[in-house]
């Protein structure tokens, strides 16, 4: 590609920490990143190399972004300033620590900024977690956006660099929730001059570097993991080829190939209809050759990039967006991944394949830098919410191979586990033990996006790298996958065996179908490692909305609540299983929910957390939600031949929906009766067992749902919104927050 440098073999990524450092490494280590003047100017700064805008207060701990990506600067040799929550309303605060030598780096931060500061319904938030004291409002709607643009106001000749997890999930044209309607690549909104996706180490420290030499961002061109703005029609060199797939069909060069039962006659001889007559003195018949016909070439897959539907086409075409998203997410894997190009006017986003992931080497070396571990001292007492829930929980993978169709964490880290060593995660232990303040001896969490996929890979890389499948444990765990959990099973063993350690706690999100292929993990997390109550998600119970979220069937939940009370009954321990199920996910049904209902109520669970869906940007969720399509199947344009999706858009039919979720809350009351009358299920009410709702209200409850019918149209073409509020904590986390660079504690 264009500027093409590397000092290591095609397809070898250089290695993270072996680029010769910056000059400016002679400054040495800052105690915090600095956030002002004054601070520039005790560490001898006149200027800060790289400086780093984010949404969030700046916490000098692994779990968030900024600081991770801004110490693995400073490892460079760059000298790195932050810019936190600043007031977006002017371009002053975007000038406090001057003009960057290199570029600004723009984040929301950990998470996205429509799910930090709206809820389902959306409503604006009272808390943000990664605020001081909770407050609310520090951050604008679409923050990348808006940032960057003040960047831009600022310094017009700076560089501007945008990533995070909120635009990495906006690189293309996506359905937009909060506004209801398709929106830009993010690229084009916010003027950026390059976009970094996914985990950023690679991406940042080459272009940190080559920047540096001297090269034109303009002219950057072939750093996996980025997208950018080119003219229309552009590609790297003359051998590249474009693969068209802007339409409903397989996506193949546009190869007019040759007739096969084509023949040419000789001259004078040529083949007429004739009657019979004629044909008794017509002239011998000639044999027909066959002539060979143009293949189609086989592409190098390096060097091929693959048109998606415009923007203009996906705006006001279901089909078309479907058949994007599922073209987008067929090309996520590092290994085989192609080049995409997305029309948006007269010129086109470019995406480069992901990023190759990072060695344990890697990770190790990234979280070792000289984290604080605190909030920056500005703060003062002022306590930050998502900073006090992981300030002692340590991150040992990230990555996910489940591939929820509801998620975000694959879209942006990738189904490619990244695992740190043994050695290093004991490290931080000892480190938290001897310098986090408040330390009592209990490690909150030791995790990532899932509990333990910790060293979970594909038996042969041969394999991991062609696999197009979307996931490894969908519909059953991959044959080729290796499920062997004794590497995390003896990490827990050293981990509370070390001095001074007196719990280990696991408090992510825990991937049960592959716990029941190691009952000694089940018993050794079950014995020593839950504190009384362990969160899992089985998402639901009927097969139809399961299957559109690609989650395995109630069965295997059921399977492992068995080990599960087997194991903390022989450790003489009372452990509660916590289930999470959503509601109003595409392909759901009345029936289905209530066919739910009864299975909680069977059970005695009362939910207080439940969780309405939640459409997040390039999700395959989301598209069977924007379009009624289902990206996972075949997609044409007739009904008949292309699955369609049942959709709960409308607000009263998810209120209905999370309603049947709370049947023990006597507000949902009401709405139930309604529903279970018009469903046929009349039966159900009443005061014995086998009634899901009573028939009596209590005085001063049910107002809630006075107002709201229950009749919904299938399949309606507006989107509506959902209305209930996504809990508060770990699960309005789980969907859209960086992981990493940031996570916090019980994502999944």
């Amino acid at each position: 590609m264009t500027s093409s440098r590397t000092d290591v073999p095609a397809g070898v990524p250089k290695p993270l920490f072996s680029y010769r450092k910056h000059w400016a490494k002679r400054f040495g280590i800052a105690p915090f990143l600095p956030m002002s003047r004054a601070e520039m100017d005790e560490l001898g700064w006149d200027s800060c190399d790289i400086i780093l805008v984010t949404g969030d207060a700046y916490v000098d701990h692994p779990s968030f972004g900024m600081a991770l990506v801004g110490r693995l600067l400073e490892a460079q040799g760059f000298r790195v300033g932050i810019i936190s929550q600043p007031d977006w309303l002017s371009a002053k605060a975007f000038r406090a620590l001057g003009r960057p030598n290199l570029f600004y780096g723009v984040t929301a931060g950990n998470m996205d900024s429509m799910v930090n500061r709206y809820t389902s319904d959306r409503k604006i938030r009272s808390d943000d977690a990664y605020t001081p004291h909770a407050e609310a409002n520090k951050r604008p709607d679409r923050a990348v956006v808006v940032y960057a643009q003040r960047c831009r106001e600022a310094f017009p000749e700076a560089k501007v660099v945008i990533g995070s997890i909120e635009a990495s999930l906006r690189r293309i044209a996506h359905y937009d929730y909060w506004s209801d309607k398709v929106r830009r690549s993010v690229l084009p909104d916010s003027k950026a001059d390059m976009l970094i996706f996914g985990s950023a180490e690679r991406a940042i420290v080459a272009l940190a570097h080559r920047l540096a030499a001297g090269e034109e961002i303009a002219k950057i061109r072939d750093l996996r993991g980025t997208a950018f703005m080119v003219p229309r029609g552009w590609l790297p060199a003359g051998d590249w080829s474009e693969i068209d797939s802007s339409e409903v069909d397989t996506p193949g060069l546009l190869i007019r190939h040759a007739d096969p039962y084509a023949f040419e006659p000789d001259k004078g001889n040529e083949a007429i209809c004739a009657s019979k007559t004629e044909a008794a003195t017509a002239p011998p018949a000639k044999v027909i050759q066959f002539h060979s016909h143009t293949r189609m070439p086989k592409l190098d897959r390096t060097r091929t990039a693959i048109r998606l539907p415009s923007y203009e086409q996906v705006v006001n075409d279901p089909v078309l967006y479907a058949h994007a998203s599922r073209t987008f997410h067929i090309e996520s894997n590092p290994g085989n991944a192609r080049c995409l190009i997305q029309g948006h006017g007269e010129r086109d986003v470019w995406l480069n394949p992901p990023p190759l992931p990072l060695t344990t080497l890697e990770m190790d070396e990234v979280f070792a830098a000289p984290f604080q571990r605190k909030p920056h001292p500005s703060y003062g007492d002022a306590k930050i919410p998502a900073f006090e829930m992981i300030r002692f929980s340590i991150n040992i993978m990230r990555g996910c191979f489940g591939g929820c169709t509801f998620c975000s964490i694959t879209e942006h880290e990738g189904r490619i586990i990244q695992s740190r060593s043994e050695a290093s995660i004991l490290r931080e232990i000892e480190e938290i033990r001897d310098k986090a303040p408040g330390f009592t001896g209990t490690i909150s969490d030791l995790g990532g996006p899932t509990a333990n996929m910790y060293r979970l890979a594909c038996k042969d890389p041969k394999i991991e790298s062609s696999c197009r499948l979307l996931s490894c444990v969908y519909p059953g765990i991959c044959e080729n996958l290796n499920t062997d959990h004794a590497p995390l099973i003896q990490l827990y063993r050293k981990a509370r065996a070390i001095k001074g350690v007196k719990r280990v706690l696991v408090s992510s999100g825990l991937r049960y179908d592959l716990a029941l292929r190691s009952p000694d993990y089940v018993k050794e997390l079950v014995t020593h490692h839950v504190g009384g109550y362990l969160k899992i998600a089985p998402e639901h119970t009927e097969d139809g909305p399961l299957a559109h979220m690609m989650k395995p069937g109630i069965g295997t939940y059921d399977q492992f609540k068995l080990l599960f009370d087997k194991y903390s009954k022989e450790a003489g321990k009372e452990q509660y299983l916590i289930p999470y199920f959503i509601a109003a996910h595409p392909g759901t049904t009345d029936k289905d929910m209530l066919n739910l209902a009864l299975w909680l109520k069977q059970r005695n669970f009362r939910l207080d957390q439940v969780q309405t869906f939640l459409p997040t940007p390039m999700a395959i969720a989301t598209a069977m939600y924007h379009t009624q399509r289902n990206p996972l199947k075949k997609l044409t344009r007739n009904p008949q031949t292309s699955e369609m999706v049942e959709t709960v858009r409308a607000s009263r039919m998810r209120k209905l929906h999370k309603a049947f979720l709370r049947y023990h809350d006597p507000e949902n009351w009401p709405l139930l009766r309604d529903a279970l009358r018009q469903m046929g299920r009349a039966d159900l009410i009443g005061s014995g067992k086998k009634h899901l709702i009573p028939g009596f209200q209590p005085a001063g409850t049910g107002l809630k749902h006075r107002d709201v019918g229950v009749t919904q149209k299938p399949l309606n073409k507006k989107p509506g919104m959902p209305t209930s509020k996504a809990p508060e904590g770990d699960r309005r986390e789980c969907r859209a927050s960086a992981q990493p660079p940031g996570r916090a504690k019980g994502t999944r």
